[in-house]
């Protein structure tokens, strides 16, 4: 079970995931401005939920409804992307959890955490 990048990282691009991944599975995309993972490269480890400051990374079976459509998104856009496996610096528009909670609770979202992040 691949774990999943989702809207949470849109505009943020925190790079801190990809510098712990041992098998390179991350990949970055300009548009949407994230990062996204190889679902068949993916050995499931979680050493990279922990890393993400926004707790964007979920394993596949704990992705939280709203985001669901990430999975999906996953696999389409990584071979768009380009592999990246050092720390860059997250864009000007990168927001916190704090906000990312704030946001989420605006769309009227309940939204748990992943297990590990």
């Amino acid at each position: 079970m691949p774990h999943i990048v989702t809207e949470r990282c849109v505009d943020c691009r925190y790079t801190d995931c990809a510098t712990v991944c041992p098998v390179q599975c991350f990949w970055e995309l300009q548009s949407p401005a994230m990062l996204v993972i190889d679902p068949d490269t993916c050995i499931d480890c979680g050493l990279c939920i922990p890393e993400c400051p926004v707790h964007a990374i979920y394993p596949e079976d704990d992705v939280p409804e709203p985001y669901k459509p990430w999975i999906a998104k996953n696999r389409e856009l990584f071979p768009s992307g380009t592999n990246i496996t050092e720390k860059k610096e997250p864009l000007a528009t990168a927001i916190t959890l704090e906000d990312v909670h704030q946001r989420e609770s605006a769309s009227g979202w309940a939204i748990g955490e992943p297990a590990g992040g």
